[in-house]
């Protein structure tokens, strides 16, 4: 879970620095949403790709592999001042991410399933707290030590977490267990599968939107940087603390019942952000946003380990994620080219019409099962928990 944490923490900091990255080395919003987008583009090839080796026997392997190209591309990222070398820099991260998080999530689903959505819910905490202190560190290191201070850290953290996994014991899958599918196509075969991978993507069109503009938007509307900065950590926070809690949540009410109010709700407020005239409100509904999410947002992954069997998870949340930032990265780029060409109104309220799309169809596809809760489908014995589409 440190591995996950630091991971966003370094994703936090590029955050926060999108606007320093535009006016000092006179980068435009468009390559900067390129920027943004090519590290889940990079995510999505070793997600679908590399994912399912950590079924095969190969989870801590992914997870120490993960951490060396993470810690290249986020070296990398602090140095570089060119369009060319930040894009290669990103990409190189999120090749990383892939790798380690499908991985990690199999052994925390498989370590305690009773209470998988508690340990999600704390991967979450934790994934929140690294991508909350990457800002904090920003704030505190780049104006007096340079855009590479805070990565440098980052990384020097990195080999020491590094280090201590390599002795930590994990119970692998055996080979001869391996799932015969080398790749997780053939999971969209199952409706609920394909609607719980539809509703979830529209979390990304959030995220990617979102991550992409604020900074900027931030810097536009003549806000303090401490503002933007806050901005995010109120986002954050709620989530920070609430992981645990809204990851029982989840798994008591039903985890599509969390996702589709949870998403309905992110999609009203993602309107917010494009027509509020000041970021003092945004600031408020920032809050308001991370306490849905913190209750909620847990509900894709934990969907997922419902509906496939054990063999699989790593593989089924290697497609979630694969599809979450293909998802992310087209809606980080649309968002840097709408935003400098219709403005802020016009690509917030665009993003959110996508998110309530991609609800309402998922809702439709997993129709026959938004009940499921608690324990529901957790037949880690069987082939499959939901009957297949054909």
């Amino acid at each position: 879970m440190l591995a996950s944490g630091l991971g966003s923490m370094s994703y936090g900091t590029i955050f926060t620095i999108v606007d320093d990255l535009r006016d000092k080395y006179s980068i435009s919003e468009a390559r900067l949403g390129l920027i943004m987008g090519v590290g889940f583009f990079a995510g999505f090839v070793a997600n679908v790709f590399i994912a399912p080796y950590a079924d095969r026997g190969h989870a801590k392997k992914m997870i120490l592999a993960g951490i060396v190209v993470q810690l290249l591309g986020n070296t990398a990222f602090g140095f570089m001042h060119s369009f060319g070398a930040l894009f290669l820099a990103r990409a190189i991260m999120g090749i990383g991410g892939g790798m380690m998080y499908p991985a990690i999530r199999r052994i925390v689903i498989l370590a305690d399933p009773d209470n998988m959505g508690s340990n999600l819910g704390r991967m979450l905490s934790v994934d929140v707290g690294g991508f909350t202190l990457g800002p904090m560190l920003s704030a505190l290191t780049v104006g007096t030590l340079g855009i590479a201070s805070p990565f440098l850290i980052i990384s020097g953290v990195m080999v020491f977490v590094g280090l201590n996994i390599i002795r930590i014991p994990v119970k692998e899958a055996h080979i001869d267990d391996a799932p015969p599918q080398r790749l997780a196509f053939d999971l969209f075969r199952q409706r609920a599968f394909t609607g719980t991978i539809t509703m979830s993507s529209a979390l990304f069109v959030l995220i990617g939107t979102f991550d992409a503009l604020w900074s900027m938007m931030m810097k536009d509307m003549h806000a303090a940087a401490w503002i933007s900065n806050l901005g995010i950590s109120l986002f954050a926070v709620p989530m920070l603390f609430l992981g645990p809690i809204g990851g029982r949540f989840t798994q008591n009410i039903g985890p599509f019942k969390a996702s589709i109010g949870g998403l309905t709700l992110g999609a009203g407020i993602l309107t917010m952000y494009g027509t509020l005239p000041s970021p003092y409100p945004m600031l408020a509904f920032g809050v308001m946003h991370g306490i849905i999410d913190g209750l909620t947002v847990t509900g894709g992954s934990s969907a997922l380990a419902m509906i496939v069997p054990k063999a699989r998870i790593a593989s089924a949340q290697g497609m979630q994620g694969a599809t979450q930032t293909i998802i992310g990265g087209i809606a980080s780029v649309a968002a840097g080219a709408a935003y400098g060409a219709f403005g802020r109104t016009t690509t917030f309220s665009s993003a959110a019409i996508i998110m309530l799309m991609l609800v309402g169809t998922g809702t439709w596809l997993v129709r026959d099962h938004i009940q499921i809760k608690g324990s529901d489908g957790l037949d880690f014995e069987s082939e499959s928990a939901i009957e297949p589409i054909l």
